[in-house]
């Protein structure tokens, strides 16, 4: 069956939008081809709170956080990753409040740069962020009403954790798992056999509803995650045959394989080449001049 993804989705910006006990959902105004109509904060709890991926660096949505917040305290503040549309108002908000910021670690690349590599997400890394606990898997903070069970989720980048809200069944899954759209896997900063990793932990889990980064609900998890490894397992082959046809080059890849997608995306869809082409050719199907690289030639092997 054809991966469907659900692109109906009002953000409701400037409030606070109930979408389970004890959640609320708040949407900022960042809208963009990578973050779809902007990126979700959640408001945990009902008496003491916790605020998951505070957000950008946007004085209306801490405006908006606070007015949901409402007076009430705030013990935590979780951060799924540090790309700058979601950690960098958590410095804010932990001013305001007192909390706690809780994430995996500072920002990381999922590997190092190779001899003369450029990073092309340089500017989307919150490189100023440090959290005040470094959260490892499987952590479980307890708070007023809520307990929340850390689920690193590596593969958007090297740092990237879903949160589940134990006893409920639900999983904030940040930028791993979206019902809009597949989520970016660009190295250096992302890694392709990572994400397909936390992909099928996620799959074990069996969690009812995913709360994601941006847009709305997936609200039939296991078969949506399935679909979406079929969809990246459709892509690696994909790829695999337009090297096997000729292309050499990751330009011409994307100009066969993303002809549809919006222009303004082929730079990023020309990383989650690149990020296939690394695991294709670390499991010995594709060859290349020298460590995979953006600029790189890229043959079959054999």
């Amino acid at each position: 069956m054809a991966l469907k993804f659900d692109t109906g989705f009002d953000p409701f910006y400037g409030q606070g939008v109930n979408v389970a006990p004890d959640v609320q959902r708040i949407t900022a105004r960042n809208p963009s081809p990578f973050t779809f109509h902007g990126t979700n904060s959640y408001v945990v709890g009902r008496d003491t709170l916790a605020v998951i991926d505070p957000g950008p660096e946007d004085e209306a949505h801490l405006r908006t956080l606070i007015e949901v917040i409402a007076g009430r305290p705030v013990s935590h503040i979780f951060v799924s990753h540090t790309h700058r549309d979601h950690s960098p108002l958590a410095a804010r908000l932990k001013e305001r409040t007192g909390a706690l910021v809780l994430a995996e670690g500072p920002h990381r690349p999922a590997r190092a740069l190779h001899i003369g590599e450029t990073n092309a997400l340089d500017a989307s890394a919150d490189t100023a962020f440090i959290p005040d606990v470094a959260l490892p898997d499987g952590e479980v903070v307890d708070g007023d009403g809520w307990s929340i069970r850390t689920v690193l989720t590596p593969g958007h980048t090297a740092n990237h954790a879903a949160f589940a809200l134990q006893g409920t069944g639900i999983l904030f899954s940040a930028d791993h798992v979206m019902a809009w759209a597949t989520s970016i896997v660009a190295p250096p900063d992302g890694a392709m056999a990572d994400y397909m990793a936390s992909l099928d932990r996620l799959i074990e889990r069996g969690d009812r509803l995913l709360l994601p980064g941006h847009g709305g609900p997936v609200t039939a998890p296991r078969a949506f995650m399935r679909g979406l490894k079929t969809h990246r397992k459709m892509r690696e082959r994909a790829i695999l045959e337009r090297v096997k046809e000729g292309d050499r080059t990751i330009v011409n890849m994307v100009k066969a394989i993303y002809r549809d997608t919006d222009p303004r995306l082929h730079g990023a869809a020309g990383l989650s080449v690149l990020a296939h082409l690394e695991d294709l050719t670390a499991r010995g199907l594709v060859v290349t001049d020298a460590a995979p690289a953006i600029d790189g030639i890229f043959t079959p092997a054999g």
